[in-house]
């Protein structure tokens, strides 16, 4: 799984929607919304002066913190809730060698779990790997308690000595780059009438833990596309078949990228886990057509989130009754387990 730069993406979208037409305003920031208009006030500050906007729909993908979702929220029977995690994460950056290669294991996404906290690093295209420090807020071991270089280099070297080589690099961008935090956000309508839709973020916000993100704000769109070419110009039912079938896994992906978040940062470090998971991948290699693991489907298909998530507590339960027979480390690849597995598949 490469990870790919947020502001090359970007551009390239936009290069893409201009040559099919769409027009971008930009240092014009969404301030209002006249909902049953489909009008957009914007301007450079709240208190300055506003441009008005017109239009026959909108689509609010303003983010986790919308403007849209924000006007919305003032309608009655408008459900919102959001969850602040108190785990921070600050980007950092393993530059490549100097002919470019990669200095760790390219093939693979870098886990140190410490419990409470962890880093990782994902490798790119250019020999470089992307890196994330996820860690309290406050507390014993936290952002608030680093705060010298001579703190930083004594964290890195005490926690994270396979990157001892980069502590210089880490450290500069540690002070330099934003502790940013995280939050779960979840409403419902998705929509007002036939004239404005959430998408993305300003819908269903999710802490980043399995990576799925955007890729939530893509299958939106996804979705929509498809919906319009079944129902043309029918907006209203556009909107209403698009919110039903998007919500469920929207708040799919919000529980898994949250255990996700458990399982990486205590569980990768637990041999009892690290087995169960080599059962279950032996399991599915022999049978694949039985068993895909919850990531695999998430990531490596178009199945949806919340087939996911149900597929992944049936496998659970019935890891839980493997995980229970008596030498399990010695005989994890033994006919009785995979026999035990297809019983227990089958419901007898």
């Amino acid at each position: 799984i490469w990870s790919i730069s947020r502001g090359v993406l970007n551009k390239r979208m936009i290069d893409l929607a201009e040559n099919n037409g769409v027009d971008f305003r930009f240092e014009e920031k969404v301030w209002d919304i006249d909902l049953p208009r489909a009008v957009v006030y914007t301007g450079e500050s709240e208190k300055g002066e506003w441009k008005e906007y017109p239009f026959d729909l909108v689509f609010g993908c303003d983010g986790a913190f919308s403007r849209v979702r924000h006007k919305m929220q003032r309608r009655s029977r408008f459900d919102y809730s959001q969850d602040f995690i108190d785990v921070g994460y600050k980007e950092l950056t393993i530059p490549a060698n100097a002919d470019g290669t990669h200095k760790l294991d390219k093939h693979s996404f870098h886990i140190w779990p410490r419990g409470k906290f962890m880093f990782i690093a994902m490798p790119n295209l250019d020999g470089s790997f992307t890196c994330t420090l996820f860690m309290p807020f406050e507390g014993e071991v936290s952002f608030e308690s680093l705060q010298t270089k001579k703190d930083a280099v004594r964290f890195f070297n005490s926690y994270f000595p396979n990157v001892k080589d980069e502590i210089e690099n880490l450290t500069e961008d540690f002070f330099k780059n934003p502790t940013s935090a995280m939050v779960t956000m979840k409403c419902y309508p998705w929509t007002y009438w036939d004239k404005v839709a959430l998408v993305g973020d300003s819908a269903h916000a999710v802490v980043p833990f399995y990576g799925q993100g955007m890729n939530a704000g893509f299958e939106d769109i996804y979705v929509l596309d498809q919906l319009i070419q079944e129902f043309g110009d029918d907006w209203e039912r556009i909107f209403t078949t698009y919110q039903e079938k998007r919500k469920p896994n929207a708040d799919a992906i919000a529980e898994l990228s949250y255990r996700n978040f458990i399982e990486m940062s205590s569980k990768t470090a637990d041999a009892n886990f690290l087995l169960q998971k080599k059962i279950e991948k032996h399991f599915s290699s022999k049978h694949p057509e039985k068993w895909i693991p919850a990531y695999s489907r998430v990531t490596f298909s178009n199945r949806p989130y919340a087939e996911a998530l149900a597929e992944g507590d049936a496998q659970e339960e019935i890891m839980k009754e493997v995980m229970k027979i008596s030498n399990i480390a010695e005989n994890w690849d033994s006919l009785e387990v995979e026999n035990l597995m297809l019983k227990l598949l089958s419901g007898s």
